[in-house]
């Protein structure tokens, strides 16, 4: 009996090598150019408050920043931002504020306002007091208006008898 050893090599079979996945590189994604300001956007930027169209609430505002009326206020309001009120809102109290948007009802005075704007849809029963007023045809308004004296009389400003 004879040993020998077979001089070929067996050939052990091929393992696939493993699957390597390579992750796309990292790119950074370039933001869009800034859409054209809106109205609503060219109001100062800063924080809002928002009472819904579904609320009513009773009591009182004060503080800065911006506050949107959609739903039923009954109260004083006095803020350093804006106050709009909204289509379809009402708002009975006193207000204050920088710029106040009246496109709702308003039962009370503006005592203290650098600009009001009363749109078409808007409606103010009370005094108003302001640096300047724009008032919208169609809007309805009872009341005295008082505005472009910023807090000085006409002797004061150098115009009077």
């Amino acid at each position: 009996m004879a040993i020998w050893k077979d001089q070929t090599p067996a050939a052990k079979p091929a393992s696939p090598e493993p699957a390597r996945f390579d992750a796309p590189p990292i790119q950074e994604i370039a933001t869009p150019p800034a859409a054209p300001a809106s109205s609503r956007a060219a109001e100062p930027q800063g924080k809002e408050s928002l009472i819904a169209a579904d609320l009513t609430i009773e009591g009182k505002i004060e503080g800065a920043g911006h506050v949107r009326i959609a739903g039923k206020f009954k109260g004083d309001i006095s803020v350093q931002g804006n106050l709009t009120i909204e289509q379809g809102a009402k708002v009975t109290g006193g207000v204050r504020a920088q710029k106040i948007i009246i496109a709702g009802e308003l039962e009370g005075n503006v005592e203290s306002a650098q600009q009001v704007e009363l749109q078409q849809s808007g409606t103010l029963t009370g005094d108003l007091k302001a640096g300047t007023v724009s008032i919208a045809p169609g809007s309805r308004m009872r009341g005295t208006v008082e505005f472009g004296w910023d807090g000085k009389s006409k002797a004061e400003a150098g115009g009077g008898t």
